[in-house]
């Protein structure tokens, strides 16, 4: 693949809400809430931004669809700017991001504002999981546990091919939960240990095939938001800090899990690889990475896929303890959507705000010392729509 030079895209400005349940919160809320917080970090006013990008999968979560105007009811400043609602299952925050990266490369925006949210918890638990289910390819893939039961089948094959993998899964989802201890947006900030999540037991049962509760991630509403903006407003701004998209690749495959191999997650495999190609870096530069963890499984796929581990080997990096803070290369120091939390299309938008703190010092206790270059990974569907960004201090 020819790497073509690209113009910077930064982020200048950001706001997370803490993610959890909330019976009481409206999507409209948790919208005007994000976009009023990103405005007032990046030190900006709604007549700055010239256009909005909204995230949300919804499916069926809420009845307020047609969200992407929602914004200029909490922001008058923002009417008559063009604003435009994405989705890309659980890859949609990303989605939005990287339409705006779009926006100003083209030279159509200068500045442009993006919002991920979802409100999952009106629904009963099988309903969520029924919606999230969509995701799938409906023509071969049901199951009566959702998307857990399509990840489970994953999983038993992956078990199948190398041996049985549990003991790595229950240690990602310790090292996330012990991770989300440090993260004040985290839904559960609780350290749950290994021998917990290694048993299954009346409070960790099975969820579907050898997936346990401690391996899936949580039902979460919550919302984020990020300013993006070109060189030339970040030149003339006065903009506290600045994270530059270092690498910004995204990259689609087939939907039937049947038509791939699916344990190598190609989809996920190719965006590193044309993600490094353009950041002009190796794995071994990066300093963390915020990946997809909406089953254990999953994040042991992208161990591999992203080239930390090789085909069958991801297990013995987990063991050894790669991926914890102080490893080779610490993989979720916000908890990911394990502990995290998961409101669809919040996710990509929250794992590139996280990313961001921590290359511009502002993680707080998450804070890995001397970030410099963090990979996102972020995905819909099981590596079907792919974005792996690298970020990088840029002012």
């Amino acid at each position: 693949m020819t790497t073509i030079s690209k113009p910077s895209v930064h982020i200048v400005g950001w706001s997370h809400s803490k993610f959890g349940k909330y019976d009481l919160l409206d999507p409209e809320t948790m919208i005007a809430q994000a976009v009023a917080g990103a405005l007032l970090d990046a030190g900006l006013t709604a007549q700055d931004v010239d256009s909005v990008v909204v995230g949300t999968f919804n499916g069926g979560f809420v009845g307020q669809d047609f969200p992407s105007s929602l914004a200029i009811n909490a922001q008058p400043g923002l009417r008559f700017k063009p604003a435009v609602r994405v989705e890309n299952a659980c890859a949609t925050g990303s989605a939005g991001i990287y339409t705006g990266i779009q926006a100003i490369r083209s030279g159509a925006a200068d500045v442009v504002l993006v919002v991920g949210y979802e409100r999952m918890n009106g629904l009963p638990s099988s309903k969520v999981g029924d919606v999230l289910l969509q995701c799938a390819y409906v023509k071969e893939e049901t199951s009566s546990t959702g998307f857990a039961g399509v990840f489970a089948g994953i999983a038993q094959k992956y078990f199948d091919t190398y041996g049985d993998a549990s003991e790595a899964l229950a240690q990602i989802a310790a090292k996330n939960h012990h991770n989300a201890m440090a993260n004040p947006y985290a839904h559960v900030q609780r350290d749950l240990g290994f021998e917990f999540c290694n048993t299954v037991s009346e409070k960790n049962p099975i969820v579907a095939g050898p997936l346990r509760r401690t391996d899936c991630s949580l039902i979460s509403d919550g919302a984020a938001a990020v300013i993006l903006c070109s060189d030339r407003i970040l030149a003339r701004g006065t903009f506290k800090r600045a994270v530059k998209f270092r690498a910004a690749q995204t990259v689609s495959d087939y939907l039937p899990v049947s038509r791939r191999n699916i344990l190598a997650l190609e989809g996920a495999h190719h965006a590193w690889q044309q993600a490094f190609a353009e950041a002009g870096c190796a794995l071994d530069d990066l300093s963390l990475v915020e990946t997809h963890d909406c089953f254990t499984i999953a994040e042991l796929l992208e161990v591999e896929a992203m080239g930390l581990a090789k085909p069958g080997q991801g297990p013995a990096v987990v063991r050894e303890g790669q991926t914890q803070r102080g490893g080779r290369l610490p993989i979720n120091l916000s908890g990911g959507l394990k502990a995290k939390g998961h409101p669809i299309g919040a996710t990509g938008v929250s794992q590139h705000v996280l990313a961001a703190m921590q290359v511009v010092g502002e993680a707080g206790e998450m804070q890995l010392p001397g970030a410099q270059l963090a990979g996102v990974f972020n995905m819909g569907g099981v590596a079907v729509a792919n974005y792996a960004s690298i970020l990088e201090r840029s002012a």
